[in-house]
């Protein structure tokens, strides 16, 4: 397999008014505009994410990530009484320890004591160790799960003062059954019942993967990051379920449809040689950039991403994989962006969708 082509996180910048990062999702999950492109052609056209079945064929197989959003944003003070807040990403070993991003204003050091929550759900934490990419480990008492106060993770270009009861439900697919993301994967957002099942009465099947969103998502990416060629490393599961649905789907000649980029990364990072996939579970710190080949994906359901981040430089790979043209396929993205801002298009987690085919 060829090397991606080298490619400069310059390439993919673009200026995005602060007027379309929406803050809100659509009333109905199915209500979102949905931007729908062609590779082959470098045509597009509007539609809403509800009449995704008219652009889908019997036969597909819809691919989603069933990961659910566990509760992990923080909000509290330091000893000394100013705010503080804390994003939760997992447990260590170490009963009690566990992995966070924190935030207050001064400087984070070993001893820091912060307490979160009010009331009998309050707890006290301390910083037991900081490490150079920004982590810190939070020990809390063993008996006590941070969670039990958290918040829906919601990213920081959502400007919340409090938390809303509805975040939630919202922030959170209807399918999520395997709790461990700190973020949604955002395309499936879009999926309510009503669409599932009308995806399901035009012949549609559906399987799912799971991959839990970590801490990668909050973090820029770097020049580094490009020439190392990996990501930070995230759980995923591919079932044998999936793996025969797949199998099927190429028998009777129809489309893998991926439900967002962490799908897209799961189901490429399992590929075989006959575009299939290996069920399995692990962790994957693949990096799909411009030049990568996609040996399951036919097609693409996803949000529109931020600048110069990983998913961008993914999506802009699969609009090149069509033809291999690298130069082309980060021309037809950036051009559909553009079109889709002209156009009012609402940007990032809670924005509207494109279809990529």
């Amino acid at each position: 397999m060829s090397e991606p082509a080298p490619v400069s996180l310059a390439d993919f910048d673009y200026e995005l008014p602060a007027a379309n990062i929406a803050q809100e999702p659509a009333p109905e999950r199915e209500a979102a505009r949905l931007f729908v492109l062609d590779r082959s052609r470098g045509s597009h056209e509007h539609a809403r994410v509800a009449e995704l079945p008219r652009f889908l064929r019997a036969g597909d197989l819809l691919v989603v990530n069933a990961t659910r959003v566990v509760p992990a944003r923080l909000r509290g003070t330091k000893q000394s009484g100013g705010r503080a807040e804390a994003l939760i990403l997992g447990p260590l070993a170490t009963a009690g320890h566990w992995r966070a991003l924190v935030r207050c204003r001064g400087r984070l050091r070993v001893g820091l004591d912060l307490h979160f929550g009010a009331g009998p759900q309050a707890f006290d934490a301390r910083i037991e160790a900081l490490h150079e990419d920004g982590e810190v480990v939070l020990a809390i008492d063993p008996e006590v799960s941070p969670y039990r106060i958290g918040e829906a993770p919601l990213p920081p270009y959502i400007r919340r003062d409090a938390a809303v009861a509805s975040d939630f439900d919202r922030y959170q697919t209807v399918y999520a059954r395997a709790p461990g993301a700190i973020a949604a994967p955002t395309a499936g957002l879009h999926f309510g019942a009503p669409l599932l099942a009308a995806l399901e009465a035009a012949g549609i099947e559906r399987a799912e993967v799971v991959l839990h969103v970590g801490a990668g998502t909050f973090r820029p990416l770097r020049d580094a990051d490009l020439a190392q060629g990996r990501l930070h490393p995230e759980p995923f599961e591919l079932p044998d379920a999936t793996a025969a649905a797949i199998a099927r789907v190429r028998e009777r000649g129809g489309r893998v449809v991926a439900v967002g980029t962490t799908t897209t990364r799961v189901l490429e990072a399992c590929a075989d040689a006959a575009r299939g996939v290996r069920p399995g579970r692990g962790e994957t710190d693949l990096f799909l950039r411009p030049g990568a080949p996609f040996r399951v994906v036919d097609a693409l359901v996803t949000n529109f991403h931020l600048p110069r981040s990983s998913l961008l430089l993914l999506v802009a790979a699969f609009c090149a994989d069509v033809d291999g043209d690298v130069a082309r396929g980060r021309k037809l993205l950036l051009d559909a962006y553009a079109a889709a801002l002209r156009l009012g298009y609402r940007f990032y987690s809670y924005g509207d969708a494109m279809l990529i085919q």
